[in-house]
């Protein structure tokens, strides 16, 4: 075996990590806090749900949305083996080919999210998917795709110096728009990213979100795609086991309690399992911890050795609340074949019908053998009053958050006469684990939010690795191409820290690939490339020109 290296956290991130070191011949151990592998992206059973014995209702951290643009966690996919998968469990994406945009005013606006046989021009595509049926103007419209326009034809660079610092408010300029764009353009990005429009930075919000539409005009498959089964089973699961089979040490309910710095280098880190405590020790250490976890990790001999490890303090104010609950239905009711977005609901919600995509999942299995049906709802603002609590959802009761969070999903859907959504039909419900009741204020705690990408934070950001020469970090707050904290950007910022380490170890295996993102190719480079000349010139971008051209 090679060198050692000691893995702190066995999400996302932890797991690509030890899939690409223990493949280039490391000797890698994990140690994952909880007792379910995978952190955010993991199932987690309805305890005491199943009957007879049958396995418990299964539930999750928030339902799993894999859009088109991900590169880095399907590569790392299609490299876990799963039965007679040609592609290992990256197989088991299912293309979801509607979304739905759900308003209290009138019925839900669906749309194709694929167009499998012809490219047609993209502005008239674009319109086209929202067809003026939401109460935006024709003028407006047009404002919104100009300024998608410009994020798309902008070189990296601008992106990155200029739009970081620009919130996604000022950049499409809501204050001067009507409260219906607003809805759908400001409201979207509070789904998307669980940002608040006015402090939400444009090249994050304003380059994923141009990159998802574009995915939905460009042939060749969905913008969207959904796991085929409970994300462990299909997923995290045969992933563990692969790397187990390659040699990983993978440790549950094992917590990292600190890390020792000494004369500049982790010397340790000190574990606790099962009620003992332990220092483990490795060549080379990756933190793959959340930001708010590893800014607490940090000692001052750490900082004193690398100073830009006292951003992590700032940057873990910039978290957010982003939880699911789940809906068993008695009956199945499945209301588009995708997600559907939910764009005036107070609590910013979006849900998807599980089973349509779950074709070999037996229901029959799972709890008291009575459940036929799952919805899946995230909650994106934890902040705004409900419609009929009056309260936000960090100052309901668990009891309440499921009623108001029913009532919010039954304004969008039942309406004009038609009922989607009965209350008769609820079984049984589960409210994502990390939100921890009670507490001393009587408010509860999130235990796994989720980082934002607000203005003025991207300096905040580390790289993978650090002035300390045998730390890495591996985590979505990490700067990277798809500067978005989801399962692609922890996976990308594995892979930059596993690279970093092969550096430093001076070993001759390959690098893992890192791809770029949000380059709309092939059509856009020479409008990318022009704006590229500008800005190095010091000019803004120049909306005449690409107008003329466009």
């Amino acid at each position: 075996m090679g060198k050692k290296v000691v893995i702190l956290g066995g999400g996302v991130a932890g797991l690509s990590a030890a899939h690409e070191l223990a493949e280039r011949g490391f000797d890698v151990t994990v140690y994952e806090l909880r007792r379910i592998a995978g952190g955010k992206a993991r199932s987690i059973p309805v305890p005491g749900s199943g009957k007879q014995g049958r396995k418990d209702l299964p539930g999750e951290h928030g339902f799993r949305f894999f859009p088109r643009f991900y590169k880095h966690i399907i590569d790392t996919m299609e490299r876990i083996p799963y039965g007679n998968n040609p592609k290992g469990v990256a197989d088991n994406l299912v293309e979801g080919t509607r979304l739905g945009l759900a308003r209290t005013d009138g019925p839900p606006v669906e749309f194709l999210t694929e167009f499998p046989t012809s490219l047609k021009d993209l502005r008239a595509l674009l319109k086209s998917l929202f067809d003026n049926r939401l109460g935006v103007s024709e003028r407006e419209f047009e404002h919104f795709l100009d300024r998608i326009w410009q994020v798309m034809t902008s070189c990296n660079e601008r992106r990155t110096e200029e739009y970081q610092d620009i919130p996604w408010w000022d950049f499409i300029d809501a204050e001067r728009q009507s409260e219906a764009f607003r809805r759908v353009f400001t409201g979207m990005t509070r789904i998307l990213v669980a940002a608040k429009a006015r402090e939400a930075n444009t090249a994050t919000v304003g380059s994923v979100g141009a990159q998802i539409l574009a995915d939905m005009v460009v042939p060749g498959g969905s913008a969207s795609r959904i796991l085929n089964g409970p994300t462990n089973e299909v997923w995290i699961d045969p992933w563990v086991e692969y790397l187990r089979q390659i040699g990983v040490d993978y440790h549950k309910n094992a917590r990292v309690e600190r890390i020792e710095c000494n004369d500049g280098i982790i010397t340790g880190a000190i574990v606790t399992k099962n009620g003992e405590t332990f220092e483990v020790k490795g060549d080379y250490y990756i933190a793959a911890f959340p930001v708010e976890v590893m800014a607490e990790m940090v000692t001052p001999e750490m900082a004193a050795t690398d100073p830009s490890l006292n951003n992590l303090k700032k940057l873990a104010e910039s978290v957010d609340w982003m939880n699911g609950i789940q809906f068993y239905l008695k009956e199945d009711v499945t209301i588009i074949h995708g997600h559907i977005i939910y764009i005036d609901s107070p609590w910013a919600l979006t849900s998807v019908s599980q089973r349509q995509f779950w074709p070999r999942f037996d229901f029959s299995e799972y709890g008291d053998g009575q459940v036929k049906g799952i919805l899946s709802v995230d909650i994106s603002d934890w902040e705004k009053p409900g419609i009929l609590y009056g309260k936000s959802a960090r100052h309901c009761s668990p009891e309440e958050i499921r009623d108001e969070v029913w009532a919010q999903l039954k304004a969008g859907l039942n309406v004009e006469g038609k009922v989607v959504l009965e209350d008769s039909n609820i079984h049984s419900w589960y409210l994502d684990e990390d939100i921890h009741y009670p507490n001393p204020d009587g408010l509860p705690v999130n235990l796994e939010p989720l980082l934002v990408n607000k203005v003025y934070t991207w300096d905040w950001r580390p790289h993978a690795y650090t002035a300390i020469p045998n730390l890495f970090l591996a985590s979505d707050y990490v700067k990277t191409n798809t500067d978005l904290a989801t399962m692609e950007g922890a996976n990308e910022a594995a892979r930059r820290a596993v690279n970093a380490i092969l550096h430093a170890s001076g070993s001759r295996a390959k690098r893992c690939k890192i791809w770029d993102m949000y380059q709309f190719e092939p059509f856009l480079f020479l409008y990318r490339e022009h704006d590229e000349f500008r800005f190095r010139r010091g000019l803004p971008w120049n909306g005449k020109m690409i107008a003329s051209l466009g």
